[in-house]
């Protein structure tokens, strides 16, 4: 089993997810041969990590969604500038048509 440098979070939730299964089932028994409040307060602790991997995984691909969207703006962008230099009859429609595939409404721009 591998551990990230304290610090540093763990990019592998695979891993986490697996290392906390582990922890909770040790509680589990540690709890039965020492039974005390403390026991019961690390199997709580524990139990948070599953829905907070999730909401990390959520995340992870919304931010990966969020960077396309970015890089497809400006690539609409440098398309526009290109195409304004080169004396194209409408430049902005490459901005225009990113803006309108992303979901923002540019019909009253037009």
């Amino acid at each position: 089993m591998t551990h990230a440098p304290r610090g540093t979070p763990p990019d592998d939730l695979p891993e986490v997810t697996t290392r906390n299964r582990i922890a909770r089932h040790l509680t589990e028994e540690f709890s039965l041969t020492f039974p005390a409040d403390i026991w019961r307060y690390l199997a709580t602790a524990f139990a948070d990590v599953p829905a907070l991997s999730a909401e990390i995984t959520r995340l992870r691909a919304e931010l990966g969604g969020v960077r396309l969207d970015r890089a497809n703006l400006a690539a609409a962008a440098l398309a526009t500038i290109a195409a304004y230099h080169e004396g194209e009859p409408d430049p902005l429609s490459y901005l225009r048509d990113e803006l309108d595939a992303q979901g923002h409404d540019v019909r009253g721009h037009r």
